[in-house]
């Protein structure tokens, strides 16, 4: 059962931001653009309220991790989102409705018919009630960094551990960028991070790789990441 915390005065804006663009042209396209905006804005302003003392850099990886695909699909999911899609015939056979990809669209279109409907006041209240209770894991996740975390991600899985290679660098001396490989030859996965270091660069592509193996831990359960 739909589980919107919100009650829409016009139920049409509702029925668009969850119409995927498989069932034709009156789709949640223009409107996942849109709520796209709204979620990182309104995101932004609700972590620079509840971490004062952030650096820059320490906001920017936990809004990252909170807008991610992944993230906003696990909104999707706490909502049902899914069991209220349309889709087209392909996307249902498929199981469009578990992807993360069309959740996160369709949450971010949401947010947009929220924002159409009810202005910005209850846009910013429906997303902070919804990221709010996920602060304190995102921030918890970032008391480690990338490396680390993937490592630990690895032995916990019984999976070997990666590994780093330095594939090119650019720039002047004094504003070099390092682009830097990390592998998992188990599972043939590659990631890419860049940084202003080498060790910036491989923590950069560990959070990817990390990123990647979280959401194909939670999709192989549909038999989708093997």
């Amino acid at each position: 059962m739909l589980r919107i915390p919100y009650s829409f005065a016009d139920e049409g804006l509702r029925e668009r931001a969850l119409t995927h663009r498989s069932v034709g042209a009156h789709n949640n396209e223009r409107l996942e653009f849109f709520g796209d905006a709204l979620v990182n804005a309104i995101v932004a302003e609700l972590l620079c309220d509840a971490f004062p003392k952030a650096a820059e850099g320490e906001l920017t990886r936990l809004r990252a991790r909170l807008v991610s695909e992944p993230g906003l699909a696990a909104i999707a999911r706490d909502l049902a989102l899914g069991d209220a899609l349309h889709l087209g015939p392909g996307e249902l056979k498929s199981g469009g409705f578990r992807r993360d990809s069309i959740l996160a669209d369709a949450f971010e279109a949401l947010v947009a018919a929220v924002y159409l409907d009810g202005g910005w006041a209850a846009c910013r209240n429906f997303i902070r009630d919804l990221v709010t209770p996920r602060l304190a894991s995102a921030a918890a996740m970032d008391d480690k960094d990338a490396k680390t975390r993937l490592q630990e991600w690895l032995q916990a899985h019984g999976e070997p551990l990666p590994t780093y290679e330095l594939v090119a660098t650019s720039g002047a001396d004094h504003a070099r960028t390092f682009d830097v490989e990390c592998r998992i030859d188990s599972r043939n996965l590659r990631t890419e991070g860049h940084g202003s270091s080498r060790r910036a660069a491989e923590q950069s592509a560990a959070l990817a790789m990390l990123t990647s193996l979280q959401h194909c831990d939670g999709q192989s359960k549909a038999n989708a990441c093997d």
